[in-house]
């Protein structure tokens, strides 16, 4: 046998038994390992894991808000639970991917929503976010339907994206309008973009995950052909998790860019980043400086 040609079998069983969870993607179960049902869908998760220690260092590190610091563990224990899913295909591990991907963005929805809020209202944002989390987690448990989760979690996204926007245009740009003028459309500009970027990478994802999903018999014929390792670029659900791992990562790094640059400390930090080449951070000028220098 070619060591680059490995037949890419049928699924089969496997270490963990049989398969509790409602969902199952288009890997063939256990068919490059017996001890991992979607070895690649389990492997690819390691981009949340990589892009969360990178982003907790730089948090604590550049002293952002330690609201981030919550919003990227939260993002490093969906890949986590995403990993022991794919590992398992076990209904308690599909809710441990799951349900910290609610808990996270709504980690987000508060951050964006408390900014620069009275404590009293801090308090009681935190409350209502806490009783969406609760009747959504209570409710999924009891229905068990994939879309309902799906579609929390798509509005929960979207009105943490749309008030970032609002933000941006109403309260930040007068801002920089009247206390840095000459800085003003550069750092507008560059903000919004790294905000496309995210949502470009987010959607694309999206759009893999679906396509996945819908010709799942034609890719799995494909893949068959190609043969191992080859057909490992025909898993689309892995993709998924490298996009979607890449776009959360600069979604919250946008917040925390809009949070230094509200904070009036646009001349203090600096978005590190070329738009699709590098990992984007933000960091202090003068941690810019040393790096170029060395």
């Amino acid at each position: 046998m070619s060591i680059l040609q490995i037949p890419y079998r049928e699924a089969r069983d496997g270490f963990w038994g049989e398969q509790t969870s409602t969902l199952n993607w288009c890997e063939e179960d256990y068919n490059i390992t017996y001890y991992c049902a979607e070895l690649v869908n389990t492997l690819t998760n390691l981009m949340f894991m990589w892009l969360g220690v990178k982003a907790l260092r730089n948090v604590l590190e550049f002293k952002h808000s330690p609201i981030f610091i919550l919003a990227y563990v939260g993002y490093m224990v969906v890949g986590l639970g995403s990993m022991a899913f794919h590992t398992t295909l076990k209904y308690e591990m599909q809710l441990a991917d799951e349900l910290p991907m609610i808990y996270t963005v709504f980690i987000m929805c508060y951050a964006t929503f408390s900014y620069k809020r009275s404590p009293r209202s801090q308090i009681l944002i935190a409350l209502v976010m806490i009783g969406l989390g609760i009747f959504i987690t209570v409710y999924y448990l009891y229905a068990k339907n994939p879309v309902f989760h799906q579609v929390a979690f798509a509005l929960i996204t979207a009105t943490t994206v749309f008030r970032g926007f609002y933000v941006m245009e109403y309260q930040l740009r007068p801002q920089l309008r009247e206390r840095n003028p000459t800085q003003c459309s550069r750092i507008m500009r560059e903000m919004w973009t790294l905000a496309s970027v995210s949502i470009i990478t987010f959607v694309g994802g999206f759009f893999i995950w679906n396509m996945d999903n819908i010709f799942c018999r034609h890719l799995t014929t494909a893949k068959n052909q190609l043969q191992l390792p080859w057909s490992i670029a025909l898993e689309g659900h892995g993709w998924w998790h490298i996009l979607t791992g890449l776009g959360a990562y600069e979604m919250i790094l946008w917040r925390i860019w809009l949070v230094r640059c509200l904070d009036g400390d646009e001349e203090k930090f600096m978005l590190d980043w070329r738009p699709w080449i590098s990992i984007p951070q933000v960091v202090p000028r003068t941690q810019k400086g040393a790096t170029k220098s060395s």
